[in-house]
């Protein structure tokens, strides 16, 4: 689709590696795990022991203390993340036009912290002692909500749920409305916090946890022979979008351009994915139609690989239909390796990350790759160390349970 050209100007992430850019950035160029044994509960009835945790949120520096009571933490990461891109962007909400601002984020499990507390509540006290601040809490819209609440927005606003592929449906759809002139500016990406008990237990469950108890930091290792399933974490990555005269004219600096976004479904299972990898290669093919980009002309590629040892596999065969021969020369790199899998939030985390390859022209590594799987048709998956090298244009490959693919294709901004 032609029509406005949209930018990135900001960048907010909250994730296991930092709450700010800068932190995340060197987090993962030096190849850290922030994968851990969790505190937020006892674990020792559980399988899974550990799992990328946000550390050191001090919500008393964003919120006063009714505000925290009524926001569930995936809210609140929202909201935080939000603020962080829009500071970043150095927009002045008070000179623009609210009804052109719009906000869009998802998760893909909402406030399952608040719906396991009030369950409990039910369970102990009764009904009459439920909150009523219940719905607003645990409802997927609240982080786009409180968003539009804080600065006062009258623009589009959505908040999208499509498990994993959630933040990067939220961006395509923001990347459009601004090509379609329905909005100057759009706050988009997702949130997720299901490091609770059921959450933990449910992920388990499905046997699509890794058990790597004995060593955390190791557990999260994708395209890697033994990986044995994916990392639950938690966080936030919003995204500024911006008309690009709407940024020209008010000097904004821009990380980058969104070129491309191609969307579709497997259409063949609720949790796995179709084995082929037809539905994941024809939202890359798409998005590379809609951003007119040749394949050979992409400089490198954020997986979604989560460590599961069918996913990996699929997409590394998806990537070789989409891209032939030269499959085999493109950079390739799962950041899932030291962050875990943010579900919702990870296709925001993640372009955030493909706008710091392109300005800093770094590729962070897929630590852990230690035993390569021939499976995974010999793809170079950056191994254990940052590269440096021009990144012109990049793609982020986010794919969820139902078999919902999205790929986002950002690239260098040339005027």
């Amino acid at each position: 689709m032609r029509g406005q050209r949209v930018v990135i100007t900001g960048l907010g992430t909250v994730t296991p590696l930092g709450h700010d850019k800068k932190t995340l950035w060197s987090a993962l160029c030096e190849g850290k795990s922030g994968i851990k044994k969790i505190t937020g509960f006892d674990t020792s009835k559980y399988d899974v022991h550990f799992a990328g945790e946000i550390q050191g949120f001090d919500t008393s520096l964003w919120f006063d203390q009714k505000q925290t009571r009524r926001l569930d933490p995936f809210a609140q990461f929202a909201s935080v993340a939000s603020r962080i891109a829009v500071e970043d962007s150095s927009l002045d909400m008070a000179r623009e036009d609210p009804t052109k601002v719009g906000v869009i984020i998802g998760s893909g499990m909402g406030g399952l912290q608040e719906l396991e507390a009030q369950h409990r509540i039910l369970l102990e006290r009764g009904p009459s002692k439920i909150s009523p601040f219940m719905i607003t809490k645990l409802m997927i819209n609240a982080a786009s909500a409180q968003v539009a609440i804080y600065y006062g927005l009258h623009g589009p606003n959505l908040g999208v749920v499509s498990a994993c592929a959630t933040a990067a449906h939220a961006l395509g759809e923001a990347f459009r409305l601004i090509q379609r002139g329905e909005a100057d500016v759009v706050i988009a990406g997702g949130s997720e916090a299901v490091i609770t008990p059921l959450g933990v237990a449910a992920f388990r469950s499905m046997k699509a946890l890794s058990t790597r108890n004995s060593h955390p930091e190791k557990a999260s290792r994708p395209f890697d022979r033994d990986r044995d399933g994916f990392v639950l974490a938690e966080g936030a990555g919003v995204i500024v979008l911006e008309e690009l005269e709407h940024a020209r004219k008010r000097d904004a600096f821009i990380y980058a351009e969104m070129l491309g976004y191609g969307l579709g479904a497997d259409g063949c299972h609720m949790a796995a994915p179709e084995p082929s990898g037809k539905g994941a290669a024809a939202s890359m093919s798409a998005a590379l139609h809609d951003a007119q980009c040749p394949p050979e002309n992409v400089s490198y590629i954020n997986a979604h690989a989560t460590s599961t040892p069918l996913g990996d596999e699929i997409e590394a065969k998806a990537i070789s239909t989409v891209f032939g021969p030269y499959a085999q020369k493109i950079p390739i790199s799962s950041t899932k390796s030291m962050m875990g899998h943010l579900l919702g939030a990870a296709g925001g985390v993640e372009l955030a990350i493909c706008a710091l390859a392109i300005q800093e022209n770094v590729i962070p590594p897929t630590i852990n790759y230690e035993n390569p799987d021939p499976a995974c048709c010999g793809l170079d998956f950056v191994p254990n160390k940052a590269r440096e090298v021009k990144v012109d244009i990049a793609m982020s490959n986010s794919f969820g349970f139902g078999g919902h693919n999205v790929t986002l294709i950002i690239g260098r901004y040339k005027g």
